[in-house]
């Protein structure tokens, strides 16, 4: 006689199943009675509080395919989980199954192929460490804790992109395991279509477990911070935006304005120069001729102490709600706009910044891969972020109320990876995400996962 399901959670999941999938694993079962069951539920963002009927805590490929299979066959809602670190909170399910990858994390190069092969479990760090320990790199996030999986598989924007490109754009190659469990790879020679689509189209495709990338030499970057004081904040803002193109491939530059102690508005300009420190000098001279009160700390140092700057403090747990677009125009009349908006004091911490971009990110071809928004300057993004995981519908507004009133200067271009969860974030966005490529990507959707089986996403629903 066969046991009737129990209900797990949110699911009801035949507990028969369950047994069987925990005695095939190389990792384990995490169920919501487990003692660790909550800490291992959590994401970046303290806002997202949602609970899975059950986490597949992976070891390996054989893991993932199991997982999928549990999920597919009771018919549940599924996440995945890779770094954790989208602000949406993706890697998380109500009632499903939560496939964490976070344990496959190792990470082999081949120095003398110049080439990194990747879990789709590793952070920026993991696969930062490893590749430095032979003086290379690759476009990566500028937050070390961000996974590689979500961030390639959106694009991948970061300080080596000018020179290197999107973290996508050096992609070799992936192993996917797709909606009905197969395991296949992609690459230039090898499903060259999905190949296409995993560079920019995001996880709708399948799980990816193993990222192969292409390394670049990279010993030491002219890197650091400019903070200018409050009483140049608004000169900085446009001795930014006018340096930009006319900026060598060498460098990118990231603008952040905040307020300080005083609440008052400061800009943070991060430089990254890849190159020799008299060039580097060089290149910023515009950035430092507003004067000696600027706080200066740019220097010849690793790539990995400038991959850990924006790093957030250990054991912080914040809430966050940010919203973006790229930038069609930065007027100044865009720049008071937002000087009035960091005047507003509903906030609790907000933060506004502007990405740079063109160099090879802009070479590239437009067909190359499935990331749409290669002509784009720059990429502005709002956030603010609170102690604690309750909602904050103060910060929440304020960044609403931001991104509102920049709406004259911004593009419909939205950078997929930057897109949060919220009402705000429905169809058109995503459209607005892929752009011209969308058609494309919903045939490939089609091909791959028709039920929409992976749908926690920037997600692009199937044909038909």
């Amino acid at each position: 006689m066969s046991r009737a399901p129990q209900r797990v959670g949110g699911e009801a999941f035949d507990r028969r199943a369950v047994d069987v999938l925990r005695t095939g694993l190389r990792g384990r079962v995490v169920l919501p009675d487990d003692s660790d069951y909550h800490r291992v539920r959590q994401v970046w963002n303290a806002m997202v509080d949602r609970r899975p009927a059950l986490i597949v805590r992976c070891a390996g490929t054989s893991d993932v395919i199991r997982g999928v299979a549990l999920a597919r066959d009771h018919g549940a809602l599924v996440s995945v989980r890779g770094g954790g670190h989208n602000v949406a909170g993706n890697a998380v399910c109500d009632g499903g199954v939560m496939i964490d990858l976070s344990p496959m994390n190792a990470v082999h190069v081949n120095p003398a192929g110049r080439t990194a092969l990747a879990q789709g479990g590793c952070t920026w760090l993991d696969l930062d460490t490893e590749a430095q320990a032979f003086g290379l790199a690759t476009t990566g996030g500028v937050v070390s804790s961000t996974g590689i999986g979500g961030l390639t598989l959106g694009g991948g924007i970061g300080y080596l992109m000018r020179k290197h490109g999107l973290t996508c754009d050096n992609l070799l190659s992936v192993e996917m395991v797709t909606a009905d469990g197969s395991l296949v790879r992609a690459s230039a020679t090898e499903n060259t279509e999905l190949f296409w689509g995993v560079r920019g189209g995001g996880g709708n495709f399948g799980i990816v477990t193993n990222f192969e990338y292409r390394l670049h030499p990279l010993d030491a970057v002219y890197a650091g911070n400019l903070i200018y004081p409050a009483s140049k904040t608004r000169r900085a803002m446009q001795v930014y935006r006018d340096f930009l193109p006319d900026a060598p491939e060498e460098l990118t530059c990231g603008l952040v304005i905040f307020r300080n102690t005083g609440k008052r508005a400061e800009a943070r300009i991060i430089v990254c120069y890849l190159g020799p420190e008299d060039e580097g000098r060089k290149a910023i001279e515009p950035l430092r001729a507003l004067g000696p009160d600027v706080l200066d700390d740019v220097m010849m140092s690793s790539y990995s102490r400038l991959q850990t700057m924006l790093d957030d403090p250990p054991e912080t747990r914040r809430g966050h709600y940010h919203k973006s677009n790229f930038v069609r125009e930065m007027t100044d009349s865009a720049i008071d706009s937002l000087l009035a908006r960091m005047a507003d004091p509903e906030a609790t911490a907000p933060v506004i910044s502007i990405e740079h971009l063109g160099g090879a990110v802009a070479r590239a071809g437009e067909d190359e891969t499935a990331f749409p928004h290669r002509k784009a300057i720059m990429n502005f993004s709002t956030e603010s972020s609170w102690e604690g995981s309750r909602r904050s519908d103060a910060d929440i507004a304020w960044v609403r109320g931001t991104w509102q009133a920049m709406q004259p200067y911004l593009s419909d271009g939205v950078y997929a990876n930057y897109m949060t969860e919220d009402g705000d974030e429905g169809q058109q966005r995503v459209k607005a995400a892929y752009g011209p490529k969308y058609d494309r990507l919903a045939a490939l959707k089609t091909r791959y996962d028709p039920a929409n089986f992976f749908r926690l996403n920037q997600n692009i629903k199937p044909l038909g």
